[in-house]
């Protein structure tokens, strides 16, 4: 009997378990970000790993070969978009190219973005960090070491007309402007180290005044850096953007001055945590604000360790 009563209850709960299961929504996510070949980008993937282990997702996530290729994102997202997904995460290199995209496929399922904002009307969510703000942030900063009343400042922004690139931009001349100066120059970088390299040896030549530089992300920041070093400069300043591992090593050699650290990781996990919340028809913020904190001299060993 006792056999009996256990059998009963095991099969009681195995058919509860499977009720549960089969009334829990097999929500399919996919994930666009600018390119999965830089060391800030597979950070943002580890967190959207993290979230789609942690809550029981399959997520396909995609990017270009680099942040130049926007006609390569535009494919890979008419692509995923045709399979119809519940939902789709995009770090957009630009926000009407990926606009077109979504009304050209008609995709009717959940929109977030990560990272860059795009004014698209019917997202849901945006995750990420206010560029303008934290670029203002490390403008600030890096005035306050080389002195106000010494500052020559070049700013290498990132790729021409990206959202991202213009608000950080915006906030290093909005540094400049309240400390009443303006930018010797002005130049994109196009996101990457070897472009970054190049706008620093050709303003060191015809600016040889710099001794501040405001740059777009970490790349750019390392390939000044290079720059700087290859002409034996001293005397330079320069500032980086995403606290990637690589700069804060950087920080620590004392060859970088300081990078307002984005966390990027955490970025990515939100966004999937946002995505998830939207899909079961829970309230999202319409911004997912993701804080940044500068890292120099002072604190680089904190982040060192993570």
């Amino acid at each position: 009997m006792r056999k009996l009563l256990a059998t009963l209850l095991t099969f009681a709960l195995l058919l509860s378990l499977t009720t549960v299961l089969a009334e829990t929504p097999n929500y399919t996510i996919v994930v666009n970000l600018k390119t999965l070949s830089s060391e800030y980008w597979q950070t943002v993937k580890s967190g959207i790993d993290e979230a789609a282990a942690e809550f029981g997702l399959t997520i396909d996530v995609q990017g270009p070969a680099a942040e130049t290729e926007i006609a390569e994102q535009v494919q890979q997202l008419e692509t995923q978009m045709a399979a119809k997904p519940d939902a789709i995460i995009i770090a957009p290199l630009d926000g009407d190219a990926v606009i077109g995209a979504i009304n050209n496929t008609g995709y009717e399922g959940l929109v977030i973005f990560c990272d860059t904002d795009a004014p698209y009307e019917k997202k849901v969510s945006f995750v990420g960090t206010s560029n303008q703000v934290a670029a203002h942030s490390g403008g600030v900063y890096g005035i306050e070491l080389v002195g106000k009343e010494n500052t020559k400042a070049l700013i290498i922004y990132g790729q021409e007309g990206d959202n991202t690139s213009n608000l950080r931009k915006a906030g290093y001349e909005q540094a400049l402007a309240e400390a009443g100066l303006e930018a010797v120059a002005m130049l994109s970088g196009n996101n990457t180290t070897d472009g970054a390299t190049k706008v620093m040896e050709d303003q060191l030549v015809a600016n040889p005044e710099i001794n501040l530089v405001l740059c777009h992300n970490d790349d750019t920041a390392i390939g000044a850096l290079n720059a700087v070093k290859a002409a034996g400069r001293e005397g330079v300043t320069i500032m980086g953007f995403d606290g990637n591992q690589s700069a804060v090593e950087l920080i620590a050699s004392g060859d970088l001055a300081g990078t307002v650290a984005q966390q990027p990781k955490l970025m990515g996990y939100l966004s999937v945590e946002t995505a998830l919340k939207a899909l079961k028809g829970e309230a999202v913020e319409d911004n997912v604000v993701v804080d940044t904190v500068i890292i120099n001299k002072d604190n680089f060993e904190e982040y060192l360790a993570k």
